[in-house]
C-alpha cells in the first residue's frame, strides 16, 4: 500500500493517532473501574469511615422531648463567634445531674449522681431514650469479693472517639464489701474502698464491663485514638490510665497535689494535662513516660480544662478565682484571663473553637466567651447550681446541667 506523505496527510495521520490513543487510555480507565469497582468502593467508605456517622432516632423514648420555645427571636444561621445562645427548652425527668456530655454523633448522656443510681441517655432534640441503672451484680464481669448486686454513683463520663461506648466514673460504689461511701474530705472511720469505671455500649444502653479504678473517681477523658481512657482519682491523688482493648487500668500516675480533676489531651494523644483542684496548678504528664510536672498556675481551684482544637492553648476554669484562663500549650504561660461568674466550673468548647462556654456554680449562670478576643460576650441565667455542660454538635445547642434536676437547653446556631 503506498503511503501519502503530503505534510497535510502526515499532520492528520497524527492527530488520527493521538486521538486513538486518548480513547485507548479512556477505556483502559473505565474497565478498571468496573472490574476494580468494589476495591475503589472500600477506599471511599474507608475514608469516610474516619468520622463517626450521625446515628438515627431512636424507635421508641421514655419521654418525649418538650416543644422548641425560643424565648426571642432568632436570625441568621451563624459560626459561634458570631451566634447568641437563645434558650429554647427546660429538660426534667428522673435526673440529678452532676454532668451531661454530647457525642459527635448524636447521643447526649447525664450522669445523676449520687442517690439517683443512673443514667439518663438523651436525643439531640432533648427525649429521654432510656435511664440506666447503675446496678450490677460485679461477679458477673468477674470480680470477687463483692456479692449481690452493687450500685455506684455516676459522676463524669466519656464517649470513645467513635461515639460506640460510653465510660462512666462512680464516684463510689454501695454494696457488700465496700467501705462507707467516698467523700470529697476522703477521710472515714473505716476508709474509702476504690471506685468503678463502667463500659456502657451507647447502642443497646447497656454496662458492658467494669473497670477497678481509684477511690473516689472524678474525670474521665478518651485519647483521639479511642486506645486509651483517663480518670482522676479525687483521693487517690492520681491518674489511671486505662487500656481499651484489655479493659483494665495498665497505668497509675501519682499527681502531687490535693484533688487531680480536670483532664485535657493534646491532639497527638502524647501529652495529658490535669487540673489539681486543691491547689492554684495545672500539670503536665507525659502519657509515653508517666512524667509529671508543673505547668501553669492560674489561680484558686482550677477545676475544668479544654484543648482548642489545633492543640496550641489550654483552657482552665478557677473556680475559687471566678475566672477562665487561656494558657499557651507549649510553654505553660498565661496568655489571657477573663473575669465570669462566680464558681465557674464545667466548660465546653464549640467544634470550631470559636466559642467556650462556662457553667458559674454560684452565680447560677452560663457564660459564653469569645476566643478571638477572649471576652464574655454573653451570660445568661440557668436553674440553681449549674455543675454540668457540654455543646451538642449535631444541632448545635449547649446544654447546661443543674443539681435540682434539670437541664436548660440554649440553642447557638443563630444571631438575634
Amino acid at each position: 500500500m503506498k503511503i501519502n506523505n503530503d505534510p497535510v496527510y502526515v499532520k492528520r495521520r497524527r492527530v488520527a493517532m493521538a486521538v486513538l490513543i486518548v480513547v485507548l487510555i479512556v477505556l483502559v480507565v473505565c474497565i478498571g473501574r468496573l472490574v476494580g469497582g468494589d476495591e475503589t468502593a472500600s477506599a471511599g467508605t474507608s475514608q469516610e469511615a474516619a468520622a463517626p456517622a450521625k446515628r438515627a432516632a431512636p424507635a421508641k423514648v421514655e419521654k418525649a422531648a418538650p416543644a422548641v420555645k425560643p424565648a426571642q427571636k432568632q436570625g441568621k444561621e451563624a459560626a459561634p463567634a458570631d451566634s447568641s445562645m437563645v434558650r429554647i427548652q427546660r429538660l426534667t425527668g428522673a435526673m440529678t445531674p452532676k454532668s451531661v456530655v454530647a457525642s459527635p454523633t448524636g447521643h447526649v448522656f447525664a450522669q445523676n449522681m449520687m442517690y439517683s443510681h443512673s443514667v439518663t441517655a438523651l436525643t439531640p432534640d432533648g427525649a429521654i431514650e432510656k435511664t440506666i441503672s447503675d446496678a450490677v451484680k460485679l461477679s458477673d464481669f468477674g470480680v470477687k469479693g463483692h456479692p449481690g448486686t452493687s450500685k455506684g454513683a455516676p459522676v463524669e463520663m466519656a464517649f470513645s472517639p467513635d461515639g460506640k461506648t460510653a465510660w462512666v466514673s462512680n464516684y463510689a460504689m454501695y454494696g457488700a464489701g465496700f467501705s462507707p461511701e467516698g467523700a470529697d474530705a476522703c477521710t472515714g472511720p473505716e476508709g474509702i474502698s476504690d471506685s468503678y469505671l463502667y463500659k456502657i455500649d451507647t447502642d443497646s444502653l447497656e454496662i458492658k464491663d467494669v473497670v477497678r479504678v481509684g477511690a473516689v473517681p472524678k474525670y474521665v477523658a478518651a485519647t483521639h485514638d479511642g486506645s486509651k481512657v483517663l480518670v482522676t482519682n479525687w483521693c487517690s491523688m492520681d491518674l489511671d490510665i486505662v487500656d481499651t482493648a484489655k479493659g483494665e487500668v495498665v497505668t497509675t500516675i501519682p499527681i502531687d497535689g490535693k484533688h487531680p480533676r480536670g483532664i485535657a489531651i493534646t491532639p497527638d494523644d502524647k501529652v495529658a494535662f490535669v487540673a489539681v483542684m486543691g491547689s492554684d496548678k495545672t500539670v503536665r504528664v507525659d502519657l509515653e513516660s508517666g512524667k509529671v510536672s508543673d505547668f501553669a498556675a492560674t489561680g484558686d481551684g482550677p477545676r475544668h480544662l479544654l484543648v482548642s482544637p489545633d492543640g496550641s492553648k489550654l483552657y482552665i476554669s478557677n473556680n475559687g478565682a471566678g475566672t477562665v484562663s487561656e494558657v499557651d500549650a507549649t510553654t505553660g504561660k498565661t496568655l489571657r484571663e477573663v473575669q465570669v461568674g462566680s464558681e465557674p466550673r464545667s466548660m465546653a468548647i464549640s467544634p470550631d473553637g470559636g466559642a467556650i462556654y462556662v457553667g458559674n456554680y454560684g452565680s447560677s449562670t452560663v457564660s459564653k466567651i469569645r476566643t478571638q478576643d477572649f471576652e464574655v460576650v454573653q451570660t445568661e441565667k440557668t436553674d440553681a447550681l449549674p455543675i454540668g455542660i457540654t455543646y451538642e454538635p449535631t444541632k448545635k445547642r449547649v446544654w447546661v446541667a443543674s443539681y435540682g434536676g434539670s437541664i436548660i437547653v440554649f440553642d447557638d446556631s443563630r444571631t438575634v
